[in-house]
């Protein structure tokens, strides 16, 4: 049950900690939107000028983002009672996962597909690419490996944690 609810809270703090900006600025998340939406963005002017700037900002929050998450999850997984590396593993793992496919399902397929208020100004003609699914299946495969290496962080902290513990 706390798994659930500690699944719950994570995929209701993603969706304000992506939605909020999106919908304030969805240039500003163009490293998210599939390769034809951007190269449209590139080519229009009123973006030409802040792109790189927003490409390079993108990147940092992603970086300094997985960081984060891996001591979140790993703080998660040790009051949950995960404290060996295997379980810290496998308990960082599935919670990313959870949220991972509460990305790509609800986030991605259910909402950013079909609401075109978190579409980029300038390419609401692009309809078809907007409805392709690919790119956002796509994101979630890298997104499983990224939680293998978030999980494989956390539990490498956790077992230093345990090590300093008893000595």
């Amino acid at each position: 049950m706390l798994f659930i609810i500690q699944s719950i809270i994570l995929c209701g703090l993603f969706s304000i900690i992506i939605l909020v900006p999106l919908a304030k600025n969805p240039v500003g998340q163009i490293m998210s939107f599939p390769v034809e939406i951007r190269k449209r963005t590139e080519s229009l002017p009123q973006y030409k000028d802040s792109i790189k700037k927003k490409e390079t900002r993108h990147i940092w929050i992603k970086i300094l983002g997985a960081f984060a998450f891996v001591l979140i999850l790993a703080v998660i997984a040790y009051f949950s009672g995960a404290t060996t590396f295997k379980k810290a593993f496998l308990y960082v793992f599935f919670l990313f996962f959870v949220v991972n496919i509460y990305d790509l399902f609800i986030m991605d397929i259910g909402i950013f597909m079909h609401c075109k208020k978190l579409w980029i100004p300038g390419t609401e003609d692009m309809v078809q690419e907007y409805h392709n699914p690919r790119h956002h299946i796509i994101g979630a495969g890298k997104g499983t490996i990224i939680g293998l290496l978030v999980a494989f962080l956390s539990a490498v902290l956790i077992q230093l944690i345990h090590i300093i513990q008893l000595g």
